[in-house]
């Protein structure tokens, strides 16, 4: 398995090259996004993130000192904005409560020890705390999301219906504890998924193709 997972990466790295995910100018603009994203496309985040930053909303200061329905209007574009506008001041209140503000504190707390504090927020599950872990915090964990449960399952590697921490726990196992590797594994994974293994696949000339 090891080496199957390798070869994959290689195979889709030699075609996308790198991919330089997750986009985002600061750590706490990449949790912002990583919550923001969820249940729909990035370009919508983007428009989100881009009102909060016009606006001077972009920082955990101004964000805190906004009332959760003032935080849906600017976030409207990223859809579900009253749920995600909620889901985002709970982050926040962790962030500011906890660590002054800061993503830099944050990011010193171990591992397992963050996870646990980012899956108790209301709101903020384990697709979405593994990806503030690794993308924002820099800490080796692997993100798993419906694109990575598409792509292994057709390729006969895990049922579909296999449980998030299986999914992970087979990259961990058999990959180098790497975190770049990582990052860039998970992107070019949504990259596959977005322009050949979607929902009706487009097999043809995919990288994995015969794999």
């Amino acid at each position: 398995m090891r080496l199957k997972l390798r070869n994959m990466f290689d195979l889709l790295y030699a075609r996308f090259g790198p991919q330089y995910w997750w986009p985002g100018e600061t750590a706490f603009e990449v949790a912002v996004g990583a919550i923001l994203t969820q249940n729909t496309n990035w370009g919508n985040v983007e428009k989100a993130i881009g009102n909060l930053k016009r606006n001077g909303k972009l920082s955990a200061s101004a964000l805190d000192a906004l009332s959760a329905p003032d935080l849906a209007l600017f976030i409207k574009s990223a859809g579900y904005f009253n749920i995600k506008a909620k889901r985002l001041k709970n982050f926040i209140s962790l962030l500011v409560n906890e660590y002054r503000g800061s993503m830099k504190r944050m990011k010193k707390v171990p591992l397992l020890i963050m996870r646990e504090k980012l899956l108790a927020v209301n709101g903020i599950g384990p697709e979405t705390a593994d990806s503030i872990l690794l993308y924002a915090l820099e800490k080796q964990t692997f993100v798993i999301d419906a694109y990575t449960k598409r792509v292994l399952s057709r390729h006969n590697i895990l049922q579909h219906e296999a449980a998030y921490d299986t999914f992970q726990a087979l990259f961990q196992a058999n990959l180098e504890e790497d975190i770049q590797l990582y990052n860039e594994y998970h992107a070019l994974i949504v990259r596959l998924a977005k322009e050949h293994c979607r929902p009706r696949p487009l097999c043809d000339g995919c990288p994995l193709e015969g794999f």
